[in-house]
């Protein structure tokens, strides 16, 4: 990397936290009424937004790259509050909070026992399946709060995708060329058999919200093509357009 290149997304990631300030939080007095099964949802993608991200914190300070280090706290302190949003919004509804999940277990062991390079592989993947599914959360109900919730929410994960793809280019640049692509072809199996799963586990939330089972694998797996082009040949902005 060169010096400089994530002092960039430090300022962005910086300006967005105070943009968040002066905005202010969503009216919490508005009720929120959603149907059961995408409470339930909501639930289990509350618990995958919580968390302290100590681990990640601790591999980007060793990566020795103070800017991505400061860089990889400010995204995570933005999950931290996705976490909190998730949490009022279903407080909103009277919906109590989950004290874990079994998806998000199975995702943060198999993360602690990498290093930078593949916890940020695994990372993307449910970045990239939240694209799809805060999306569809904020389309598919007339509840204005959780419309807002989902909508701030989804916009913080539209930039979080190209920050890792910036680092996971630097990252993959280090290993021979003849086993890039190779790699992000292991990623896109990963990534539809993660798609598959949350499928099935949400398949009644996400009816709910419009969109079935097969479109919203089919939705997650074609965005994967720009998240691929991202890590492998950047643009110079080191953006990828995933929706």
């Amino acid at each position: 990397m060169n010096p400089g290149d994530f002092a960039q997304w430090t300022r962005r990631f910086e300006d967005e936290r105070a943009r968040r300030r002066a905005q202010g939080d969503p009216d919490w007095t508005r009720r929120a009424t959603l149907h059961p099964a995408v409470w339930a949802g909501i639930q289990r993608f509350q618990v995958g937004e919580d968390g302290d991200g100590a681990n990640l914190i601790a591999k980007a300070d060793e990566a020795g790259d103070d800017d991505y280090a400061q860089a990889v706290r400010l995204f995570v302190a933005e999950e931290q509050n996705h976490a909190r949003l998730l949490a009022r919004l279903l407080a909103a509804g009277g919906m109590p909070t989950l004290t874990g999940h079994w998806s998000d277990r199975a995702f943060v062991r198999l993360r602690r026992l990498m290093g930078l390079r593949l916890e940020l592989l695994v990372l993307m993947i449910a970045e990239v399946v939240a694209l799809r599914y805060y999306r569809a959360l904020r389309d598919g109900t007339d509840d204005p709060l959780t419309t807002e919730v989902a909508g701030r929410i989804l916009s913080d994960e539209e930039r979080h995708v190209p920050f890792h793809c910036e680092r996971l280019h630097a990252s993959l640049a280090e290993l021979p060329r003849a086993t890039r692509r190779p790699v992000m072809a292991l990623w896109r199996l990963l990534l539809l058999a993660a798609s598959l799963v949350v499928a099935a586990d949400h398949g009644p939330a996400l009816r709910r919200l419009g969109v079935g089972r097969l479109p919203f694998v089919s939705d997650v797996t074609a965005s994967a093509t720009a998240v691929v082009a991202a890590v492998l040949t950047p643009r110079p902005d080191a953006s990828a357009s995933v929706r």
